[in-house]
């Protein structure tokens, strides 16, 4: 027969392990940490006046000097996929199919986010947040550093044989509209909505088609220095203007501020900067 003392011990032990059993379930799960911020690359970009091109519309010796920039001029052909209203535009994605002369034809599946007071980390949470970070491989962060514009980006690139396709050709809009379908990323294809994404870029229209000439080259740390010139339909409609963007690609912040800076001086220095940005994207979709 149990005594008085072990019967209130049992009864102290059955409370103790009850009350440890209301704590476990009060206590807050151990977090579950999100992956890390993407690590961007970046690209600067500075757009020059017409006085930067001779007659042919080519940079003039000089700016291809000052730039570190040789070689001949390479074609290049795009156009973007997006419908009248530009739903996926307004959503933040830009989807293009672009043909290099001899080379395979590349999709590209952008997603965009604003940054604001060059406050890159906190885009990069931003991004953080809609999916996008460190673990994602399939889509590389860059940013976009422009006369007094950035924006983050996330590139998904993908491929399409260029057989039967001569220099920058590019294939009837139905048909790189089913290519670019075909390929969707995930993270487009569901984006607001379960098939929102398959179903608007099934809706688009090709806007463009535009063929630039690129000039390639290297200067101070950038290897992949390049002075595109872009003809696009001006605003009327009733003509050609031209685009001019000089570009410098690195990996470091440090290195992309000292490009910005001084391709800034040495561009308005010679009289050639355009004090602004110029959205090439948005130029072609808003007048093709």
């Amino acid at each position: 027969m149990a005594t008085t003392s072990s019967r209130a011990l049992g009864a102290a032990g059955a409370a103790g392990i009850a009350l440890a059993a209301a704590f476990t379930l009060l206590a807050p799960a151990t977090p579950a940490f999100a992956d890390s911020d993407a690590k961007p690359t970046y690209e600067v970009k500075i757009d020059l006046t017409a006085s930067a091109l001779d007659s042919s519309h080519a940079p003039l010796a000089a700016v291809k000097s000052a730039f570190g920039i040789s070689g001949s001029a390479k074609a290049r052909s795009y156009e973007y996929f997006d419908t009248s209203a530009l739903g996926l535009n307004a959503q933040g994605w830009d989807v293009r199919l672009r043909h290099k002369s001899g080379k395979d034809f590349e999709e590209s599946y952008k997603k965009r986010f604003p940054v604001t007071g060059g406050d890159i980390g906190a885009a990069l949470d931003e991004a953080n947040d809609a999916g996008f970070d460190s673990s994602d491989t399939n889509y590389d962060a860059e940013v976009d550093w422009g006369y007094s514009k950035q924006t983050l980006s996330f590139s998904n690139e993908k491929s399409h044989s260029g057989s039967g396709y001569s220099g920058t050709t590019l294939p009837a809009a139905s048909t790189g509209r089913s290519w670019l379908v075909g390929e969707i990323p995930g993270k487009l294809e569901d984006w607001n909505s379960k098939n929102w994404g398959k179903d608007t870029l099934s809706a688009s229209a090709a806007h463009g088609p535009v063929t630039s000439q690129v000039w390639e080259g290297a200067w101070e740390s950038s290897d992949d220095a390049s002075i595109e010139v872009l003809p696009v339909r001006n605003a009327a409609g009733t003509g050609t203007e031209y685009v001019v963007e000089v570009s410098f690609k690195v990996d470091d912040y440090a290195d992309a501020a000292d490009l910005h800076a001084d391709a800034i001086s040495v561009a308005d220095a010679h009289g050639w900067l355009y004090h602004g940005d110029i959205l090439k994207t948005q130029l072609i979709l808003d007048r093709y």
